[in-house]
């Protein structure tokens, strides 16, 4: 155990989705696993275990930010054993080709942040998704019919940008950036670090371009796809 999980050795499945929000995992093991058990509620980050398509899988809230995701996935990683971590999230749109409701498999991230640069001076580390997730991930929405998209995502750190609107975000929209959100690039570093799998996966859910955006309520609805398709990657199912 740690100062921020409770639970015991064993509790977790070597394949984990990440969520940030602690009612979302909630949700998701509630609607989408089978005998899900409760393994950590310290901080109210909620943890579970159950079996999706006969399978043991984990379900972890990492808070919102790099930070917070850092301290849940170092722990993950090493004291409980994880081998296998896919964010599960939202994200704004920065291309006009991605839609509300599309999904946003990340291949690399770009970072603000200096939890990625400061370990690495004086390059700039290129946080990368693991190539066999991205892969069945990618092939498994296809077959789906699951409108998705491949490419940068940007992990901010920043939320409320001085800059309003598209332009907080600089050039990035212009070299192919798709999305933004907050935890992606710390992931994917703790992953080559200790030599696991990562993959970050999001529903689009308002475009700083047109302005769309979905509703809390239908935010819910349309992470079923997402869901659906990082616990069948998780699992090889």
């Amino acid at each position: 155990m740690t100062p921020h999980n409770e639970a015991k050795p064993g509790d977790y499945a070597e394949a984990v989705l990440l969520p940030g929000d602690p009612l979302r995992a909630k949700w998701i093991a509630e609607n989408f696993l089978t005998d899900a058990r409760q393994v950590n509620g310290v901080r109210n980050c909620l943890g579970f275990t159950g079996t999706w398509a006969g399978t043991r899988v984990s379900v972890q809230a990492t808070g919102m930010g790099q930070p917070s995701l850092s301290i849940y996935v170092h722990e993950l990683i090493n004291v409980y054993g994880l081998k296998t971590l896919i964010r599960v999230g939202t994200c704004g749109g920065l291309n006009a080709r991605v839609k509300v409701r599309d999904l946003v498999i990340a291949q690399g991230a770009s970072t603000d942040s200096t939890i990625v640069k400061d370990a690495f001076s004086p390059f700039n580390f290129a946080p990368l998704a693991d190539f066999t997730l991205l892969r069945d991930a990618v092939d498994r929405a296809a077959k789906k019919g699951m409108r998705a998209h491949v490419g940068n995502m940007l992990s901010s750190d920043i939320f409320y940008h001085l800059e309003p609107g598209l332009a907080g975000y600089g050039r990035l929209p212009d070299h192919g950036v798709l999305g933004v959100e907050m935890e992606a690039a710390a992931l994917y570093t703790l992953a080559a670090r200790f030599s696991v799998k990562a993959l970050a996966i999001c529903t689009m859910t308002d475009c700083l371009i047109t302005h769309e955006e979905i509703s809390a309520e239908d935010r819910q609805t349309s992470l079923k796809d997402m869901v659906t398709l990082a616990l069948d990657v998780a699992v090889g199912a």
